[in-house]
């Protein structure tokens, strides 16, 4: 009882004191501070971090959060202090900011290590356009494409003037003069052939110097050759129309056309069986009727498994097919063959009014003339 009586008279918040870490006491005198702006140190060693240790964005938040839990206002622990929490969370701000610091200086540092060791391995742009032996006009760029040309012209003309050479000394070797007369045409129709190229690419070069190709239609403007299916690769979209050009057909194509092709030719199978048979049908016709669906269930069986296959091997998923079902294509030719035989029916009934008008029509022919050959005769 005494014992509680002695802690009941402690000073207020000695009982608190007692409780807390011995590292509380620094940061209380800390507190009790003018409020100044920390500097770095006294922000690591509010934070309890090491000053001579690189710490991380990571150690640096984990710290703050461990402060936190001690000295937030709303934490309710004991140990919770408005004002040192202020001072830990301005210390919290000023170490992230010098991290970031450090690292944005680090990074800019090796980024210009990098910068420096490439201009040490590469030579100045400038000097890529300092000699074009005196080929070209217009803006660097533009020299560099005449003079990349004329090189291209120049060792094309080397090598016809070594296959020329070569030729020629071949044609000398050997005896008779129509060997020499054939060497002497060859190389001469090869060589107009590439002068003739190089006169064309002359002349398209200058006018794109002149700007005669910045006018044409439709410049700057996207092309409008693949409008069909813009997802289809452009390679692909080619190579596909060369093949239809050329009589060539896709394999999914050519299987989607048997198939329907197989199908149409099944119904009309079918469609005849059933118009030989009486409507309605027999015990006999019936039993035949019967085998005849099950010989076209096992064809439409086989042709389903054709267009799993297809199903494969098509490219697009709105281009899959079903399968047949044996049903609804009895269904279909019963209705069809009810809508034949009511045509036919509608004909014949046709057919016959047609004679019976005819008929009549002859006979009142026939009974106008007798009466006016008996008026005649009267």
């Amino acid at each position: 009882m005494s014992c509680a009586i002695l802690i009941l008279r402690l000073h207020r918040g000695d009982h608190v004191r007692a409780l807390r870490p011995p590292c509380y006491l620094s940061l209380r005198q800390l507190s009790h501070a003018p409020p100044v702006r920390c500097n770095l140190q006294e922000s690591y060693r509010l934070l309890q971090l090491p000053e001579d240790a690189v710490a991380s964005h990571a150690q640096v938040k984990e710290a703050y959060l461990r402060m936190a839990k001690l000295y937030h206002p709303d934490s309710g622990v004991p140990t919770a202090d408005a004002a040192l929490f202020s001072q830990i969370e301005e210390a919290y701000r000023t170490v992230l900011a010098h991290i970031t610091r450090r690292q944005a200086a680090w990074q800019q540092s090796e980024a210009e290590e990098e910068e420096e060791d490439r201009l040490k391995t590469q030579s100045p742009q400038h000097r890529h356009y300092l000699s074009y032996e005196g080929i070209g006009l217009g803006t660097p760029s533009q020299r560099e494409r005449q003079y990349r040309q004329f090189r291209v012209d120049r060792a094309t003309e080397q090598v016809l003037e070594y296959r020329r050479r070569d030729l020629e000394r071949v044609a000398a070797a050997e005896e008779g003069s129509m060997v020499s007369r054939d060497v002497h045409r060859r190389s001469r129709k090869v060589k107009i052939t590439q002068a003739v190229d190089r006169l064309v690419e002359d002349l398209i070069q200058e006018s794109m110097a002149r700007g005669d190709f910045h006018n044409l239609p439709g410049s700057g403007k996207p092309l409008n050759k693949f409008n069909e299916n813009p997802y289809a690769d452009p390679m692909t979209h080619n190579l596909n129309r060369i093949l239809i050009d050329n009589g060539y057909q896709p394999q999914w194509i050519v299987a989607q056309k048997e198939i329907r092709e197989t199908a149409d030719k099944l119904r009309a199978g079918l469609l005849g069986t059933r118009a030989k048979l009486g409507d309605p049908l027999t015990p006999a016709e019936e039993l035949e009727w019967r085998q005849c669906c099950q010989t076209f269930s096992e064809d439409f069986d086989r042709l389903n498994k054709q267009v799993d296959n297809f199903n494969l091997i098509v490219p697009l998923l709105s281009r899959q097919m079903v399968h047949f079902n044996l049903q609804r294509e009895v269904d279909r030719v019963q209705r069809a063959d009810q809508e034949g035989r009511l045509e036919r029916e509608r004909e014949k009934e046709r057919e016959r009014l047609a004679e019976v008008e005819k008929r009549n029509s002859t006979e009142t022919a026939n009974h106008g003339l007798f009466s006016w050959v008996k008026n005649l005769l009267q």
